[in-house]
């Protein structure tokens, strides 16, 4: 029996090929993925498996987003010769749905990890030294020594340290998720990707939302047509956007409603309503590892250091997920994982950041993969663009869908190096186009290549042919 530095004491001592710390989207797949290599795997995880996405997060939203688009939808129905009469949601049953997809996609993965024997632990891990880690749980602390560790803590909520940020009100994106009753108003601090989903999620229902941003567009960190072409959208789906405003404070009013207080060109506005949604992004969650036990790097952001196979300065320990900051998606931890996992078993292989899909679940949705304009004229690279128009195709004029899909070619090679889609099952389209950039082909090689009619994704080799004043169904 040793003292734990927490002043407990260490009930049990183990040994595994590898500890995971984190069960979300990098911890449970690298899990999976060194179980079915042969390793024996040893999972922790402090909360839920399933992790921030699919308890709070991406799974949750688009649960909420499914409900709301597909109730706004109902209620524009006249123009294919469709009346409903008397739509109506309600708000419980619509919490009910997602914690219904929420469950079964976690069982599923409990029943996985069971499936390939990885051992599962509920609790907090904390580094005692560079081989050692500690976990509380419930009942006890459990010491594990790893040939192998990869941290997969994920992310935290980040807040504005301003007055009135623990006003009653005023939530964060994990507690809004979840919230009981509808608001009739909501006022959204940050027009990124979090605050922008939820804008939609509230409005397309009919609240009342404003989404106050602080740069001069929404959604800053993607292509700026695609951004534009949002705001008409926005407004129609009872969404304010009021940019290059900068949140002072919250406080409540006289009508005792949470109210922010915000700045715009040297003026100073309120804006009271139901609720205040503080959605400003997230951060590495690292602050229950204990880390200054280790020799682990962190850097200023918090994030812990890696190398491009995913190892820290430490041969043994790995970081993957949003706590490396590389990417916060989803799909990139799990891409992390496998590689990281590789790494472990001598298969070393690099993660591409550069081609990473995103995709923003708006109402159109929005979707984009490589380089953007603006990046390419930032770095003078000489390049070729299209605009494809979602009237240009048939199946999206069925579908009452005027999107846009935009690709670009480098000017001197001919590669295609970005696409950005609006509308147009942006979700699923952003997947071809993704192949297509990432294994560097040519607008000559979509051009070649025989796209079902009539759907969509013809309008890909329409862009292709449109990249050469080729297009056959619109001029530019």
């Amino acid at each position: 029996m040793i003292d734990d530095f927490r002043g407990g004491t260490v009930e049990k001592f183990f040994e595994t090929d590898l500890l995971v710390i984190g069960g979300g989207p990098g911890g449970y797949v690298a899990s999976l993925y060194a179980a079915k290599k042969g390793l024996k795997v040893t999972l922790v995880e402090k909360q839920f498996i399933g992790g921030t996405c699919l308890n709070i997060g991406c799974i949750a939203t688009k649960a909420l987003i499914k409900s709301s688009s597909t109730y706004y939808e109902a209620t524009h129905l006249d123009n294919i010769g469709v009346t409903i009469d008397q739509v109506k949601f309600d708000w419980g049953k619509i919490q009910e749905r997602k914690k219904a997809v929420i469950d079964q996609l976690v069982g599923g993965i409990g029943y996985l990890l069971k499936g390939q024997n990885v051992e599962t632990i509920f609790g907090t891990a904390s580094f005692i030294d560079n081989d050692t880690v500690m976990i509380h749980t419930d009942s006890q602390f459990i010491t594990y020594k790893a040939k192998n560790i990869i941290i997969a803590s994920g992310s935290k909520v980040r807040r504005l340290k301003i007055d009135g940020a623990n006003l009653n009100g005023v939530l964060d994106s994990e507690k809004l998720l979840s919230y009981g009753r509808f608001p009739k108003t909501l006022t959204i601090v940050g027009g990124g990707i979090i605050g922008m989903e939820f804008a939609f999620i509230f409005g397309m229902l009919g609240c009342q939302v404003t989404v106050l941003e602080t740069m001069p567009q929404i959604l800053p960190m993607i292509d700026k047509d695609m951004s534009t072409r949002l705001l008409r959208y926005a407004k129609l789906a009872n969404i304010n956007v009021i940019t290059n405003a900068s949140v002072q404070a919250y406080k409540h009013n006289e009508s005792n409603q949470p109210t922010v207080v915000y700045t715009k060109n040297d003026e100073t506005f309120e804006i009271g309503s139901t609720l205040i949604l503080e959605a400003i992004g997230r951060m590495p969650s690292t602050d229950l590892l204990c880390l200054e036990h280790t020799s682990v790097k962190v850097n200023k952001s918090g994030a812990i250091e890696i190398d491009d196979f995913m190892r820290t300065n430490v041969n043994h320990i790995y970081a993957i997920g949003d706590v490396t900051n590389k990417v916060q998606l989803a799909h990139v931890a799990s891409h992390q994982a496998i590689a990281c996992v590789d790494a472990i078993l001598g298969h070393s292989h690099p993660l591409n950041y550069h081609h990473v899909p995103s995709v923003i679940f708006t109402h159109p949705q929005i979707a984009c993969v490589g380089m953007t304009e603006s990046a390419l004229k930032e770095a003078n690279i000489a390049y070729k663009v299209t605009k494809a128009p979602g009237s240009a195709n048939g199946r999206a004029l069925i579908n009452n869908d005027s999107g846009v899909i935009k690709l670009i070619e480098e000017e001197a090679t001919g590669i295609l190096i970005g696409a950005q889609l609006f509308g147009l099952d942006a979700e699923n389209m952003i997947a071809p186009l993704t192949l297509a950039i990432s294994k560097k082909m040519k607008a000559k090689d979509l051009k070649e290549t025989i796209f079902a009619h009539p759907t969509i994704a013809e309008l890909i080799h329409e862009a292709a042919l449109g990249l050469h004043k080729e297009a056959i169904h619109y001029t530019e």
